[in-house]
């Protein structure tokens, strides 16, 4: 059965604890402006309007259902090309019982207002209905009542960090969530009542914590953690004093936690003075005075934050397992944060001109490997790089346009052309790695599955015949009907041994420099 049937938008379903009510979100329904496809005769239409027709026939529009949102300068909504909710606002939060047709409005964002605009999903948590929302720098978490009251949605999760992984308690009165508040590079459990009220830190020190999930005593919360040198694992934390133990697994003694190394927070500064962060890993042989070889692990996403520790992403947990393999074998290793990705904040995630619309974020790459060059510790012009998807892009843009800097690196299905267009004029065409093949000089190793649903095989494809043509140096490996990322566990231990090897040949058995001087 419908739930309080209407001409408007519903969406997120979220159920009351005793299974009697729902809430939900309503947006205005698509007014005739919206409806008509620009350039043909009549409103009644063949062929329905696409969200781009849509925005384009609509003034001031940003999209179906979001004709509340106004900002300064335009039109009122008049119904035919904005439509809102009555009372011209464009989005409320419903409550109806599961029988009957009669929705109840508990809440509903300000007219013409900027904020709590774009509410995605909601959640029934205890009497509240609580949602996340980015108002500046953050996401935060908000609550309302669910019996309606609120005007202005209460804030659960304040500091100045991110917000991720959340779970309630079995009566829903207390919401739990992970934070990097307080420690930038890692990331603690909180918990704060769902009504409102001072949040408060469970866990602290220098382990990760992530998932939390409420044990019905109430006393304690079940998470995944992990530290420098020990995997993600099962453990239950005490609420009162943040005192957790390891369930699950316990570790082999072939487990190379000894071998494993604590990386080092590094923050540095690009060309254009922004600044990012890094985690240093430092081989435990390394004598006083000798220079090794060094490489720069980039990340994918690129809306990702790498971690001091085992990183609760799979890729990434073993990504940072795989460099800590590295640190083993001798190579000193960079794991670079650079602008775009999370954690710090929004204006640090959406940072102007990068990707596609300028490559703004290969100037910390750059950063990085002068930053390794410099350091006494490594050998100048013994520096690879890499990374798998985004991680992908920025190797080879590192290959492509520093090939003086990098000596040689591991592309995993990569973009190396931006858009479709090949006309050297436009900014997508100049931030692609191609862009630069004629400085392309380096080595690489790539690697991709030709059923690849993140980045089309055609780009390693192309890239390949560019290659072939500049006679620059590569080795392949193609994934036959495998996605962007395997599951495979053999194939990816053939991937890290053929980087062993190949790391081996181009880096480690380049012919180092006596001294800095030297390069």
């Amino acid at each position: 059965a419908y739930v309080s049937p209407s001409v408007d938008f519903d969406a997120s379903p979220t159920w009351s604890a005793d299974s009697k009510r729902i809430a939900f979100i309503r947006r205005p329904g698509t007014p005739y402006g919206q409806q008509a496809v620009p350039g043909l005769p009549g409103i009644i239409s063949p062929t329905p309007p696409t969200a781009a027709q849509r925005a384009a026939r609509t003034p001031g529009s940003r999209g179906p259902g979001q004709g509340g949102q106004s900002d300064a300068g335009e039109k009122p909504a008049d119904g035919l090309y904005r439509a809102t909710l009555k009372g011209g606002y464009g989005l409320a939060l419903m409550v109806a019982p599961i029988t009957g047709d009669s929705g109840v409005e508990v809440w509903h964002s300000q007219p013409g207002g900027k904020t709590f605009q774009a509410i995605q999903r909601i959640t029934w948590a205890g009497k509240s209905l609580i949602f996340q929302q980015e108002p500046e720098e953050w996401i935060r978490y908000y609550a309302v009542s669910a019996d309606g009251g609120t005007t202005t949605p209460v804030e659960l999760s304040p500091g100045e960090g991110a917000l991720e992984t959340l779970g309630l308690s079995p009566d829903g009165t207390t919401l739990f969530y992970a934070s990097n508040a307080d420690d930038i590079d890692r990331r603690h459990l909180w918990k704060v009542p769902t009504s409102g009220g001072q949040a408060a830190r469970i866990t602290r020190g220098d382990e990760i914590e992530m998932y939390p999930v409420a044990i019905a005593s109430g006393r304690q919360v079940a998470a995944l953690t992990s530290s420098a040198t020990r995997p993600l694992s099962v453990s239950v934390i005490d609420i009162a004093d943040g005192r957790g133990r390891v369930l699950y697994p316990t570790l082999g003694k072939d487990f190379p936690v000894a071998q494993s190394v604590t990386p080092e927070p590094v923050i540095l500064k690009a060309a254009d003075g922004l600044s990012f962060h890094n985690q240093l890993f430092l081989p435990k042989d390394q004598k006083p005075g000798e220079k090794r070889p060094a490489i720069v692990f980039v990340h994918g996403g690129p809306s990702r934050q790498m971690l001091l520790g085992y990183h609760y992403m799979d890729f990434y947990h073993f990504a940072y397992a795989v460099n800590q393999w590295l640190t083993t074998q001798g190579y000193v290793v960079m794991s670079v944060n650079y602008r775009t990705g999370i954690g710090y904040g929004k204006s640090f995630r959406t940072a102007p001109k990068s990707g596609w619309q300028g490559n703004a974020e290969y100037q910390d790459v750059v950063a990085a490997g002068k930053y390794l060059q410099e350091r006494a510790d490594v050998d100048p012009v013994r520096v690879g790089i890499w990374g798998l998807s985004y991680g992908g892009v920025l190797t080879s843009q590192a290959l492509a346009r520093n090939s003086d800097m990098f000596a040689a690196g591991v592309d995993m299905a990569g973009v190396h052309l931006w858009g479709s267009t090949l006309d050297s004029a436009d900014v997508s065409y100049q931030s692609s790695a191609i862009a630069a093949i004629d400085g392309w000089k380096s080595p690489v190793l790539l690697w991709h599955g030709d059923d690849d649903r993140n980045v089309p095989f055609g780009q390693t494809v192309g890239l390949v015949q560019l290659l072939r043509q500049k006679h620059v140096p590569y080795e392949l490996i193609v994934v036959p009907d495998d996605t962007h990322e395997t599951l495979i566990y053999d194939r990816w231990m053939y991937l890290w041994s053929r980087m062993e090897t190949f790391l081996k040949t181009h880096l480690w058995n380049k012919p180092a420099t006596a001294t800095g001087s030297d390069r």
